[in-house]
């Protein structure tokens, strides 16, 4: 199986950069797995022309096209994504933005990886954090994921919220939930 990990944080190396390395740790002793950062590509935002309505293709020329390629090497995709104002980080929600051209809600629509089916098969889970004691944040952000997710026909498979996250310090207390999620995305792929 083949695993991408994204990091939907601006901040490479932060709290959600130490969740992607657990996951990373955990998926990687049985996986291929590769990880990635949204901060570290050049995405433009949506300028809502629907040109990729009829083409499927964006007519701006940035890194979606690489993300994407990300994607479709990808069996199962982890986003983590922390909470800005109760939602996810403006860079990721640009991406999604971006990403209408392979959006079921239109014909024609780019197909992730090229020919066959639109998803391949593929499965998402989502992992939302927040420096706060209140889940109600993380469930918008897996939301608003797992809705993104949906409009790629990739198949939710699950998700975890951690609240009081605020430095990568404070992950080393959450490693055992975090694995026990893990066990979760292995089991489902047997």
């Amino acid at each position: 199986m083949n695993v991408l990990l994204m990091n939907c944080s601006p901040v490479r190396d932060g709290a959600t950069a130490e969740i992607i390395h657990t996951v990373h740790s955990f998926l990687g002793m049985t996986h291929d797995v590769r990880s990635i950062c949204i901060d570290d590509y050049d995405i433009k935002f949506c300028k809502g022309c629907r040109s990729c309505h009829k083409t499927a293709r964006c007519v701006q020329d940035d890194d979606v096209i690489k993300v994407m390629a990300e994607f479709a090497w990808a069996d199962t995709i982890v986003c983590v994504s922390p909470s800005y104002w109760a939602d996810v980080p403006g860079q990721f929600k640009a991406f999604i933005d971006r990403c209408t051209p392979w959006c079921n809600t239109h014909e024609p629509h780019a197909v992730i990886g090229g020919a066959g089916s639109h998803n391949d098969g593929k499965t998402g889970y989502a992992i939302a954090l927040r420096t706060g004691p209140n889940m109600k944040e993380c469930k918008r952000i897996i939301e608003s994921i797992e809705h993104f997710y949906g409009h790629l026909e990739i198949q939710p498979g699950g998700s975890l919220g951690l609240c009081s996250v605020e430095y990568k310090e404070a992950v080393e207390a959450r490693k055992d939930e975090i694995r026990d999620f893990c066990r979760k995305i292995l089991n489902a792929g047997k």
